[in-house]
């Protein structure tokens, strides 16, 4: 299974969202810091909008992705770009 389907599966699983977008950036990193070889599948820009963020400031929904996402960065991912939003905001 590709990584960003893993990803989007387990933030599908784990903050139930109203809209999630998970795209591959890794080809606009190709060579830099965690992708040298260009290989892809390295650096992602996701988009959440979950009523689990509902209440929480910005470095705590960081903190939730991160941390639901620890064992995809012990496999290869690098950097993530995110956006992260309750409803309505």
């Amino acid at each position: 299974m590709r990584m960003a389907d893993r990803i989007r599966e387990l933030l599908e699983r784990e903050l139930a969202p109203v809209e999630l977008s998970v795209a591959d950036d890794s080809a606009r990193h190709a060579g830099h810091a965690g992708n040298p070889d260009g290989v892809g599948e390295t650096h992602f820009a996701v988009r959440v909008v979950s009523p689990v963020f509902s209440g929480l400031g910005r470095v705590a929904r960081h903190r939730k992705v991160n941390g639901l996402l620890a064992r995809e960065f012990d496999h290869g991912l690098h950097a993530l770009q995110l956006t992260l939003l309750a409803p309505g905001e």
